[in-house]
């Protein structure tokens, strides 16, 4: 099952290290990545189609990156991957759990990922790199989960941050009829009341199915978009919630009254962008184009990240011991760079990974959350998402 990778050195790191570790049977820290594959509607655009290896590639570059300092400290880093269907996701987990892995991506929808951490229990520490649904951080928390995937809540307030900067605080929110089209609008009306903006109006877009990608799919979008826009109340910008992929990328050019869009499509917040270049951003996409011989996506960045958060405890603690390993993760002490510009680091409340937020178009980052502006007694990455006094989790007082 487990696929040895090899490791590229690159760069010096490590050569003050102790190099007797070398001399001595390596210490193998196993992890996994578990992709659980949604088989529903192909997106609109064939440019999002999903790659084979999405989300391993990115788990690959990490044990890369991770064996070029554990090969100093005497640790050798390994990593499974694992594509299941929702109906074989558990089987999967257990195939995983049974051999003995106890660091394991998660890679599934909601409900699923849910449903993997009750199963998992305290037999691994699993990695949330990509749902966001805001209640996995609140009344339906976990304390054996880290959510490296950015919430509902962080990406909302992340983009609402930007909004109020450039003064745009009436919105005109269209979210679509899917559950977590509903979720993600919820965190907009959110983000909205906590910064200020107004929702002026809401509309529901009906999934009614039919063909999506015909030939003459682009006219009747055409004719329909501006007539289901028309008549709005007065707004800066048109803000979608369509995670289900129905309608949000036709909105742009194409809305009754000349407006930008954001949110599903336009200006869109993320986790990583394949065009970031910042904090050594460019040296990170190289790399990963030279492995993947593609640009990268936010599903690989998030699995990437996850295993970079073992890799990194193995190195400051020299340890392969997962209990040790999973006690610095939770600790204080612990951090780890993600070529966004300052730490990362793991909130104590609801395991979410702090971490800024990108706000992208097509080709290129136009910002970059938390805007300065807005500041908090403890980390201004705290000004996005579900903050301690307002979150739902409860953990247990002793693990």
């Amino acid at each position: 099952m487990f696929k040895r990778l090899t490791a590229i050195l690159v760069g010096a790191t490590a050569l003050a290290l102790p190099l007797a570790a070398t001399a001595q049977d390596p210490v193998v820290i196993r992890s996994a990545v578990l992709r659980v594959d949604d088989p529903g509607l192909p997106p609109i655009s064939r440019l999002e189609l999903p790659p084979a290896d999405l989300g391993f590639a990115g788990a690959r570059l990490a044990i890369e990156d991770n064996d070029t300092t554990g090969r100093f400290m005497g640790q050798d880093f390994e990593a499974g991957e694992v594509a299941a269907s929702p109906d074989t996701a558990a089987e999967a987990l257990e195939t995983l759990l049974a051999d003995g892995v106890q660091f394991i991506v998660i890679m599934a929808d909601d409900d699923t990922t849910l449903a993997l951490a009750d199963q998992a229990g305290d037999r691994a520490m699993l990695f949330n790199a990509l749902a966001r649904g805001d209640n996995l951080r609140g009344a339906d928390c976990r304390w054996n989960m880290i959510h490296v995937a950015p919430s509902r809540a962080m990406l909302a307030d992340g983009l609402a941050q930007f909004l109020m900067w450039k003064n745009w605080p009436r919105w005109f929110l269209i979210h679509g009829s899917h559950p977590q089209d509903q979720a993600m609008a919820e965190a907009y009306r959110r983000a909205a009341t906590k910064f200020g903006a107004r929702i002026v109006e809401t509309r529901e877009y009906e999934d009614t199915g039919g063909a999506r990608r015909t030939d003459s799919g682009h006219v009747q979008v055409q004719a329909q978009m501006p007539v289901f826009t028309q008549r709005a109340a007065d707004h800066d910008i048109v803000i979608t919630a369509d995670e289900a992929g129905v309608f949000a990328a036709y909105l742009p050019y194409l809305t009754w009254d000349p407006r930008p869009v954001a949110g599903s499509a336009g200006l869109v917040p993320r986790s990583w962008h394949p065009a970031m270049e910042a904090w050594g951003g460019t040296q990170f996409q190289t790399r990963f184009e030279r492995l993947a011989e593609r640009p990268i996506r936010e599903e690989d960045y998030q699995a990437w990240l996850s295993l970079r958060i073992v890799g990194e405890a193995a190195t400051r603690t020299q340890s392969g011991d997962p209990q040790v390993l999973r006690d610095y993760i939770l600790s204080d002490d612990f951090d780890v760079a993600g070529f966004k510009g300052q730490a990362l680091t793991v909130r104590d409340w609801d395991h979410q990974m702090r971490q800024p937020i990108l706000l992208t178009t097509g080709l290129l980052t136009t910002s970059v959350s938390p805007q300065d502006q807005y500041l908090h007694q403890t980390s201004q990455l705290d000004t996005m998402g579900l903050d301690r006094p307002e979150t739902e989790c409860q953990f247990p007082e002793a693990r």
